[in-house]
């Protein structure tokens, strides 16, 4: 086998990015041959407003790089992890133009929403998930606070979406989890050509002890995340319960403040992968407090592979992952006072908290693991190529 893997990196590094170096890493450690195609959105700094737009919906040198590319390398199947900005859907055209398979995983929900979050003024919005032109993503402005990105982004969601009904060009996708595989048939994606495969942790860095007597945050400092609903419900705690924050984004001036103001709060910024994983094997628990979806995040399989039990928003994939009570607890969204007791509850019967892990670290092992993992994105490639029956991939 021989995977042709197409990737536009984010400027701030993420989730999707580390799972396009892991995907590649997983199929090179079981023999097979790997391709990269890869390209940065930083490029779009030296870019014109316009130039970029015409980019984002077509690239012609995405289109020519990716057909000598495929010619030369003759691989047997193009996956894309992300296409946005700059690989654009050039990208399909030029695997279809020379007859090769294409897979599309999605991280997210911009063939949907402008804002690829369905989130709108910190809550969920589904108000585009149907449209054939996501008009409403406009008028609110909803990419980037502008109306011309964000009518470029509802005129690439209105071409692919046509391009879906009439002749779809991906021949299979997947969706992270059950709950997002519902909201892309919603959204009109055909049944038949969706499978689910979760990501997965690798290398496993084993259980750890739990025994930091912290809470840990891992993630992007952004208006999505829930940052704000955690911070409030740290300001109701009048217990000495110690929060560390991992990560660095454009809300990090409100966790500065809230450091400076909360002794108990600790920023550490980013950090190296290892030194996350030894936070996350110490501490009591993880907090995942989002006000979006989530799709699969990367931070709760990172905690079941430790063990570590998590508190989470009951919102989207996150009430999939979680089993509350046995893999951790779910709060309601944006409640910061449920949160708050949530979380004192937790440390005030810390023994409950450690019972679970060997719970966390068999749901991890059962479904999270590189062997799991391959087995099913074989299954997935196998379909593409039309070599496998539908069932396998349900």
């Amino acid at each position: 086998m021989k995977a042709l893997l197409c990737h536009n990196h984010y400027r701030i590094r993420g989730g999707e990015d580390q799972v396009f170096l892991d995907e590649g890493g997983l199929l090179e450690s079981r023999g097979c041959q790997v391709v990269r195609y890869v390209r940065c959105s930083d490029d779009t700094n030296n870019m014109s407003i316009l130039d970029t737009a015409r980019k984002t919906l077509w690239n012609q040198s995405s289109y020519r790089d990716l057909r000598e590319l495929i010619q030369r390398e003759q691989p047997d199947i193009m996956h894309c992890t992300n296409t946005f900005p700059l690989i654009s859907p050039a990208a399909y055209a030029a695997a279809r133009d020379e007859k090769l398979p294409i897979v599309q995983s999605l991280h997210n929900f911009r063939t949907v929403c402008s804002n690829a979050l369905l989130l709108r003024d910190s809550k969920v919005c589904e108000t585009c998930l149907t449209k054939s032109v996501p008009w409403p993503g406009i008028v609110h402005r909803c990419y980037r606070d502008s109306y011309a990105a964000s009518s470029v982004m509802a005129a690439l969601i209105a071409i692919q979406r046509r391009r879906r009904a009439i002749d779809d060009p991906v021949t299979r996708y997947i969706a992270l989890s059950e709950f997002s595989k519902q909201k892309y048939l919603a959204a009109g994606f055909a049944e038949d050509r969706i499978s689910v495969k979760p990501n997965f942790v690798s290398p496993d860095p084993g259980p750890g002890p739990g025994t930091g007597g912290y809470a840990l945050f891992v993630g992007r400092l952004s208006e999505e995340k829930g940052l704000d609903v955690m911070l409030d419900a740290w300001s109701q705690l009048s217990e000495p319960i110690p929060l560390k924050i991992v990560g660095d984004g454009p809300l990090v001036s409100l966790v500065e403040r809230a450091q400076r103001l909360d002794s108990r709060i600790e920023w550490l910024g980013r950090r190296p992968v290892e030194e996350v994983y030894s936070l996350v094997g110490d501490a009591l628990c993880l907090l995942v407090p989002s006000v979006w979806y989530e799709i699969c995040p990367k931070t709760i399989l990172e905690a079941f592979s430790r063990g570590t039990p998590v508190v989470a928003s009951k919102l989207g994939a996150m009430e999939e992952f979680i089993k509350h009570g046995e893999t951790g607890w779910h709060f309601e969204a944006g409640n910061a006072d449920e949160l708050a007791m949530r979380v004192q509850k937790v440390f005030a019967e810390p023994a409950v908290a450690a019972a679970l892990r060997p719970l966390v670290r068999e749901e991890f092992e059962s479904k999270y693991t590189a062997d799991v993992n391959f087995e099913s994105l074989m299954d997935i490639y196998a379909l593409a190529l039309g070599k496998v029956p539908e069932a396998i991939a349900k």
